[in-house]
């Protein structure tokens, strides 16, 4: 049996720009929301990995459902919240203003020691995605393989829930668009 975390297209998101904490959650909005970047390609290896699996899963995000399209997927398997990407929180402050990239980090590590203000806590995705593994292995004894078309950090959760559990595979999985780590059983 396998299970492949692949990683989404590049998003054609909103501008990186300076703005506000407050501004920065509108900002998160609008990327989860975008479609992906045209010039984002999948890699033939990425194509064939996909081609070959018995069976997709998608996070419900729509980076995550144009993806599998992109990569030639007719039928999704499963596409399910449960698969999403962890959430950034997001704070009201009007100051300081900075980059996207700055914001992104900062928020990314004041989750990790527990700030989730509007948003699922380090500890829920933990949970959450051991569900997902369990979803996945489940799906995999069913169809021997699958691949499942998620997010950097979410798969990084899921993909040491399956090291757990005892499969084979990458310490982390790739964090490159249309990249993806295989695990065995």
């Amino acid at each position: 049996m396998q299970i492949i975390l692949l990683r989404h297209g590049k998003v054609n998101g909103p501008p990186i720009s300076i703005l506000s904490a407050e501004n920065f959650s509108e900002w998160v909005y609008a990327y989860d929301n975008n479609e992906l970047d045209s010039s984002s390609k999948p890699t033939e290896d990425a194509r064939h990995i996909v081609t070959n699996a018995n069976a997709v899963v998608c996070s419900d995000l729509p980076r995550s459902i144009e993806s599998a399209k992109i990569l030639g997927v007719e039928d999704i398997n499963l596409c399910h919240s449960l698969f999403n990407e962890a959430g950034l929180p997001v704070a009201k402050w009007k100051y300081p203003k900075l980059s996207v990239r700055i914001w992104v980090i900062i928020f990314r590590i004041i989750w990790l020691f527990g700030y989730s203000k509007n948003s699922e806590s380090f500890t829920e995705t933990k949970v959450r995605a051991s569900k997902a593994s369990a979803k996945l292995i489940e799906i995999a004894e069913e169809h021997q393989s699958v691949v499942f078309i998620g997010h950097g950090i979410f798969n990084h959760f899921v993909a040491k829930e399956l090291k757990k559990q005892g499969w084979i595979g990458p310490r982390s999985s790739s964090k490159k668009h249309w990249n993806y780590s295989i695990y065995k059983l």
